[in-house]
């Protein structure tokens, strides 16, 4: 096809004009998009073939998909990966007995051990990294300072270690050949050091986006009207930053939780002080009970899974508060005119 162009200068007479010029375009070679039965003025165009646009009914830009084709292709990815692994665990656990025996097996007295210290210091390490985690984003964003490039690279060294390094580092620092006098190996403290280590990125990640977009133009307006440093954070920066800030914890809660390499070394294992639910699962299947194991892990799960939905159930209805913020502050925005002048109602008005 051809499209018509100008150009403007001297010609061959020494005198200024503007010329036109035809230029000969390919159909074949349009973009998406590209409508040849609704070309402009100046635009001449000679379709040869069909290639070449994607209008939907509408006449506005079709958006390629993958059609029935990528819903399959997908689903069978994630059955194979997810959803039959799933499926075969929760069969094992109601191998033995059922419904009873999955009950039994879940609440044996070791069992609820297990959970309570996974629950608590999962939740321990959940609160220490919401606290350290959102220093170290804040200092990573605000802050500059030599190496910040290379602190902000260690931020996700947790993500590329094999989580039994990290139990091998403690134990060589905090075991019974401690080089700093310090020996906390199988005990509660020392897990959650552990956890605290391979958990450190989920919070840091969540929060460091968020305050990197924040328009620091209130947080200026409102310290030009007098307002403390503590009062700029509680009521302009925090309340933006706690949905990240409860996201990243929560992911950190729900990674502790099932939580095995980190605490293999240093924890001790001991039953009802520092064994964790991951190591009660081995335990049972070395001895032998993979149905107790599996009744355990399933548990697990729904815990993960639970706590992951309400996560996902509070983001949406946070979106959903701030959304009706944003349309309320549409909604009153002023339209009558505004009187200024006296008392009397003397005075200018503003127009709408």
């Amino acid at each position: 096809m051809k499209q018509q162009s100008t150009s403007t200068g001297i010609n061959d007479d020494g005198v200024f004009a503007t010329t036109a010029n035809s230029v000969d375009l390919d159909v074949n070679q349009a973009g998406p998009g590209l409508d040849v039965n609704q070309a402009g003025p100046g635009l001449n165009v000679k379709p040869h073939s069909s290639v070449g646009r994607i209008i939907n009914k509408s006449g506005s830009p079709q958006i390629p998909n993958f059609g029935n084709w990528g819903l399959g292709l997908s689903m069978l990815w994630l059955s194979i990966i997810v959803l039959l692994p799933l499926a075969a665990l929760t069969t094992d656990a109601f191998s033995a007995g059922g419904i009873a025996g999955f009950i039994k097996a879940a609440t044996a007295p070791a069992a609820l051990a297990a959970f309570r210290v996974t629950i608590w210091v999962s939740f321990a390490v959940a609160l220490i990294n919401a606290v350290c985690g959102l220093l170290l984003a804040w200092v990573l964003v605000r802050d500059d300072f030599p190496g910040k490039k290379i602190v902000n690279a260690l931020i996700d060294l947790p993500f590329a270690l094999p989580t039994i390094v990290a139990s091998l580092v403690l134990l060589s620092l905090y075991g019974p050949d401690s080089p700093v006098g310090i020996t906390i190996n199988a005990t509660q403290p020392a897990l959650v050091l552990a956890l605290a280590f391979v958990t450190l990125p989920f919070v840091v990640r969540a929060v460091q986006p968020v305050l990197l977009e924040l328009d620091r133009d209130v947080e200026e307006a409102a310290a030009s009207l007098g307002a403390k440093n503590f009062t700029i954070f509680t009521k302009i920066i925090l309340p933006v930053l706690f949905p990240p800030l409860l996201s990243g914890s929560g992911l950190a809660f729900a990674r502790a939780i099932g939580e095995y390499g980190s605490v293999v070394l240093i924890g001790g294992s001991i039953p009802g002080q520092t064994q964790m639910a991951s190591q009660y699962i081995q335990e049972q299947i070395e001895s032998d009970v993979p149905s107790a194991a599996a009744a355990v892990s399933v548990t697990l799960l729904i815990l993960t899974f639970l706590v992951l939905l309400g996560l996902r159930f509070i983001g949406q209805r946070n979106e959903r508060r701030i959304s009706g913020k944003a349309a309320g502050s549409v909604r009153r925005t002023p339209t009558q005119p505004v009187e200024r002048g006296g008392k009397g109602g003397k005075g200018l008005k503003d127009a709408t």
